[in-house]
């Protein structure tokens, strides 16, 4: 091989190799602070993030303000169980040195409550040297997949924005169900994926003499479990309550979240009256009958907006108009745990709204809307013109319709997307309304959306650091995100089959490109096209940028039959 076809083999493998397996974000030098006001109802909500490890009864802890969810702490006779482990080694270091001064007995058992990065991610520190089982529902490691998969850019750049994560000082008051989410750039995955799962409804345990009864719960996620010690009298509800409006629908991007099950795992904690309710986000609460009245409200508040919403359905309205008419009644807004700083009474409304009906809002002329730079086009021309148009925006903004102002320079920058004027405008209503918000979430997605408007701040995809962890990701995880990334103007002609063996694990996939789709299957095909042979391992490391292909292939860690520029030419034709 000749040095400049081997150069051009490099650039192109380095090319088509490098799809991300971990979902996070970095940005471009920002300011170092902001200067942003607040909600004071919000900015009040920060004291229930006071940081402390929490004593709530014998042998149960709590560590409460360390990172966006909390970590529990359970000693037993011979040993300590944690129940979730921050978002990262880096938060989970302070909550392990605080625990350790509790109690010096090995971890005997981790348990993951549900799937979510903030309860998982630092489990390796939380660990340490004692080789804990990791306990989880069946269903969380599907879930863990899926966050290295499908839609993992998309959800990660809206997460980075919901939760603040690029905000400079002044710019985050608190992430309404904890402190600040404490993952960067810098910070490290430390997660360890389960050795135990179970199926069904619960499991019953027995970890260094305390009894657990580990119950499927679906809530804010599918694969949600609370813990009852029953001989504690102590329940933790996970993320099914915290002190806060639920995020019965998450801006970053959620599939439905099933809020009737959510009701129905509410009631079966209330049925068990615990005197201690001991959450993942926020304070635990005490006293059998205050929580009892907590979780009946907790309940009763998501039922009302369910079943109204349904009941606004039933009379023809559509999404805009139900969100007008669901408030909750007055005995529940005043709550102090009902208070909007996560979820909100209206994304709840339109949530289940699709859950039930899909997006089409029923009104006929939703059916086949305009493009969106036609109807700028058309609002341009009822304004009198572009230049009218960014008038209409300056005038709504002095007046201080900022919703309007938004919605107009998106008009203007759908014609025009390098106007300075509509982009600062733009920036300036968005951080307006931001400082507004009692939501924690629609505060920090507007202040980071105008951050990104004004260039100061840019979210990209985090490099892999955690060798461990990319070998943990199944091959079925890395093929599933494959068929999302075909190009299918670059494939309309194509039909080829690519066959994978990985000898290493015995597994073997087949890639079919037929003519704009990918057909993955989790079997060598019967003719391919090209084979390629590979250890999982290898692959993985290739997949996740640790390891330059180029030099793979040319040490023999892949071989190709079929020819390697074709091979090129095959991957080439999916996005990177």
């Amino acid at each position: 091989m000749s040095f400049e076809k081997w150069k051009q083999m490099k650039q192109a493998l380095m090319t088509v190799f490098c799809f991300l397996m971990v979902f996070a974000c970095s940005g471009k030098p920002h300011p170092e602070k902001i200067v942003a006001a607040s909600n004071p109802d919000l900015k009040e909500h920060s004291k229930e993030f006071r940081q402390e490890v929490i004593r709530v009864a014998e042998g149960v802890h709590v560590a409460v303000g360390f990172g966006l969810a909390n970590s529990i702490l359970l000693e037993g006779d011979d040993g300590v169980v944690i129940v979730d482990t921050m978002e990262s080694e880096e938060a989970a270091k302070p909550v392990k040195e605080a625990f350790s001064k509790i109690s010096s007995k090995p971890v005997k058992a981790i348990i993951y409550t549900h799937y979510h990065p903030d309860h998982a991610f630092g489990t390796t520190v939380m660990a340490g040297a004692d080789h804990p089982e990791i306990i989880s529902h069946e269903t969380t490691l599907g879930h863990l997949d899926r966050i290295v998969s499908v839609t993992r850019e998309t959800t990660y750049t809206r997460a980075t924005r919901q939760f603040g994560t690029l905000l400079p000082e002044g710019g985050v008051v608190n992430c309404g169900i904890g402190p600040h989410l404490d993952f960067r750039e810098h910070n490290t995955i430390g997660l360890i994926r389960p050795t135990r799962t179970f199926s069904g409804d619960r499991l019953d345990l027995t970890i260094a003499g305390i009894k657990l009864e580990l119950v499927h719960a679906p809530g804010e996620t599918s694969d949600q479990i609370f813990i009852w010690l029953p001989d504690k009298k102590v329940l933790l509800p996970a993320d099914n309550f915290y002190r806060s409006f639920p995020n019965l629908y998450a801006i970053r991007g959620t599939a439905y979240r099933d809020v009737i099950l959510w009701v129905k795992s509410l009631d079966r904690m209330r049925q068990l009256k615990p005197e201690v309710l001991v959450p993942c986000h926020t304070r635990p609460i005490y006293g059998k009958q205050e929580i009892y009245e907590t979780l009946t409200d907790y309940r009763d508040a998501i039922q009302f907006v369910h079943d109204q919403t349904i009941r606004w359905i039933n009379k023809g309205m559509t999404p805009d108009q139900i969100v007008e008419r669901v408030k909750l009644p007055n005995h529940l807004v005043g709550r102090p745990y009902l208070h909007e700083y996560y979820g909100t009474v209206e994304w709840s409304v339109r949530a289940i709204f699709d859950g039930y009906l899909g997006w089409f809002s029923g009104n006929a002329t939703d059916l086949f809307p305009l493009p969106p730079r036609e109807r700028a086009e058309k609002i341009a021309q009822l304004a009198g013109g572009k230049d009218r148009l960014l008038e209409n925006a300056k005038l709504a903004f002095e007046q201080k319709e900022y919703q309007w102002a938004l919605e107009v320079c998106d008009h203007v920058l759908r014609l025009e997307p390098d106007n300075r004027q509509a982009k600062d405008m733009k920036a300036a209503a968005l951080a307006t309304l931001g400082e507004k918000q009692i939501a924690s979430t629609a505060r920090n997605y507007y202040l980071t959306q105008a951050l990104e408007v004004k260039g100061d701040i840019t979210i990209t995809q985090r490099k892999n650091k955690e060798m461990e962890m990319v070998h943990s990701i199944p091959l079925a995880a890395i093929f599933n995100a494959l068929s999302v990334k075909l190009d299918p103007v670059k494939s309309v002609d194509t039909d080829q089959v690519v066959g994978f063996r990985f000898p290493d694990t015995g597994e073997a996939w087949s890639v079919h490109v037929r003519r704009g789709v990918a057909e993955l299957q989790p079997r060598f095909p019967e003719n391919p096209d090209i084979t390629v042979t590979v250890d999982a391992a290898a692959w993985k490391e290739i997949v996740a940028k640790m390891r330059n292909p180029a030099m793979a292939l040319l040490k023999g860690d892949i071989q190709i039959e079929g020819g390697t520029f074709d091979l090129i030419g095959f991957l080439r034709l999916f996005e990177t």
